[in-house]
């Protein structure tokens, strides 16, 4: 079961009805067009397409199932006192003071541009529970990272 937002609930939803009623599409076409070029057996184009089919119906097929193992989680409910999934946390590097803000979301919803990160992430899991004030050490690939949490809302 993955927790994520409505909003991300809501862009799962709406990439899963683009490739259905677009790509979809698109992908049968490109088929009957190959297709349409004569012997199948030695047509690159066919077995491109084909291939390409596959993979997006693997896509719309994985995108099923996280939709339907979702749980969208009511933020006006979420508590600020510890970190949780879809808290925002502000935080102080104490290695080299920068400071750091990151929303903790579903795999599903990480984006790092966008400061999400995935509730799998070592931050994130070294972030769970603890409250403003606490000094956290989170292994990271490249060694250990101390972090002060500064403050917790609800992204």
């Amino acid at each position: 079961m993955a927790y994520m937002s409505q909003e991300g609930y809501d862009k799962l939803l709406a990439e899963l009805k683009h490739l259905e009623s677009v790509e979809r599409p698109k992908a049968s076409a490109a088929i009957a067009e190959a297709r349409e070029k004569g012997d199948l057996s030695e047509n690159s184009e066919y077995d491109a397409a084909k291939e390409a089919q596959a993979h997006l119906e693997d896509k719309i097929n994985q995108l099923k199932v996280t939709i339907s193992e979702a749980k969208v989680v009511d933020t006006s409910r979420l508590s600020t006192d510890a970190v949780q999934i879809l808290s925002k946390v502000e935080m102080t590097n104490l290695m080299n003071k920068a400071k750091m803000t990151y929303t903790i979301v579903s795999e599903s919803e990480a984006n790092l541009r966008e400061g999400k990160i995935s509730i799998q992430t070592p931050i994130a899991q070294g972030l769970l529970n603890h409250k403003v004030g606490d000094e956290v050490e989170v292994k990271i690939p490249r060694g250990t990272i101390k972090l002060r949490i500064d403050k917790i809302t609800v992204g």
